[in-house]
């Protein structure tokens, strides 16, 4: 970005053609009752007389937040930033008045400089960070994080955030999935994302985990799961013997089609075993863009079919919903935990001018029995919140909840490591 994008004529080209893309670009315009070009205009000025670049994206992506969609942001592709779950592996809740680390992803920059569950942030880069306002970091940087530690100590850790070379997008380094067998058998089997467009190597991983637990009963930990590709498909066909309707993605120009009909969509129902198996997906979705209908590939029986709980939280969301609603809606496990985050519009970028990026939602997705899960979510079976006292001794009350569904023990503690 040059020093123009001082000028408040540039800034006004830049706000116009973000205005502009939002009215032909977003999947519905009209999704939320929105009067989109009302708000645009009454914030118009405020916008473009900004007095510094930092508060020019500041207030668009106030103005962007009026949407009420997700996967949507402004930014300046000098200045990148990314919120925590996808900076440095880690989710947030608030809790007397500041925020508690809840999900700390293995492998993720968060983990890896120390921090754990139940932590409680203090500070970034010396600035005191407090709820409501949810901290983001700086791609490609090294930042200082002041946390207070479960035990009341006080520490500073460094916190380095990766970024790709194009310094547009972070790189999410996370752990592949973990499992365990705990009490009685019970299969623990821990998913933090779903990287890659279609999830081969989490496919594999996932079948591997499946062979290995070989147990009779089964949890599926997707807490502060923020989605990704498609591997999701291979959790949603293990629960099931057969292939079934998931659901399907659609975008705005094909569902205002008059002859639209999700059963003649192109069908993604298999993951294939290698990447050479790449090659035909492309040539087969390519044509139709981004509307796709999901089956589950077919799995065939398993020994914990009919004792499976999904363990979710508000940070499980997009691909990760998908997995929740399809057993949901089929009756294919029980849902333990706090309601999903309502985030299932899929996004692409554009570039507005002067080095500044809009990322909005184009495309939509819904069951196969036509719920809308955007800005929803899945309430689960059994409710449990988080508990930021009990993990501070320890003790994830999630997770014992999950193993008294399975196990029928209402008294089971189990101590977090």
């Amino acid at each position: 970005m040059t020093t123009r994008a001082f000028n408040h004529e540039v800034r006004g080209q830049v706000f116009t053609k973000v205005v502009d893309t939002v009215a032909g670009k977003l999947y519905d315009p009209a999704l939320n009752g929105v009067d989109w070009n009302r708000i645009a205009d009454e914030r118009r000025n405020a916008i473009v007389m900004s007095d510094t670049p930092a508060d020019f994206e500041a207030r668009m992506n106030e103005l962007i937040r009026e949407l009420h969609v997700s996967h949507a942001g402004f930014f300046s592709e000098e200045r990148p930033r990314a919120a925590a779950k996808i900076a440095i592996g880690a989710t947030f809740h608030a809790h007397a008045g500041q925020w508690v680390f809840q999900d700390v992803h293995a492998g993720g920059p968060a983990h890896v400089a120390g921090i754990q569950p139940g932590d409680t942030l203090l500070a970034v880069a010396g600035k005191e960070s407090l709820p409501p306002e949810m901290p983001s970091f700086a791609l490609g940087e090294s930042v200082a994080v002041d946390i207070e530690r479960r035990n009341r100590s006080r520490e500073r850790v460094h916190v380095h955030i990766p970024v790709s070379k194009k310094k547009k997008h972070p790189i999410v380094n996370l752990d592949p999935p973990s499992w365990n067998r705990m009490q009685d058998g019970i299969g623990h089997l821990k998913i933090a994302m779903f990287p890659g467009i279609v999830g081969i190597d989490l496919a594999h991983d996932i079948d591997r985990a499946v062979h290995e637990l070989n147990c009779d009963r089964l949890i599926i930990d997707l807490r502060g799961n923020a989605g990704g590709g498609m591997g999701s498909l291979r959790v949603m066909s293990y629960l099931t013997p057969g292939g079934l309707p998931v659901g399907y993605s659609v975008t705005r120009k094909d569902l205002d089609r008059p002859d639209f009909d999700k059963s003649r969509l192109p069908r993604f129902n298999r993951i294939p075993d290698w990447k050479i198996g790449l090659i035909p997906l492309l040539f087969r979705f390519a044509i139709r863009g981004r509307s796709v209908a999901v089956f589950t590939e077919r799995k065939g029986p398993q020994r914990f079919h009919g004792n499976v709980v999904l363990l979710v939280n508000e940070h499980t969301a997009s691909s990760s919903e998908m997995v929740t609603a399809f057993a949901a809606e089929n009756g294919l496990a029980t849902i333990v935990g706090t309601r999903t985050a309502g985030r299932l519009l899929g996004s692409d970028s554009f570039g507005v001018g002067h080095g500044y990026r809009l990322a909005i939602p184009v495309v939509e997705y819904r069951t196969w029995r036509e719920t809308r899960l955007e800005g929803r979510g899945v309430e689960p079976h059994v409710a449990v919140p988080f508990d930021p006292e009990a993990l501070r001794n320890c003790v994830d009350e999630q997770l014992n909840a999950a193993v008294a569904a399975l196990s029928g023990s209402e008294n089971y503690r189990m101590a977090t490591g």
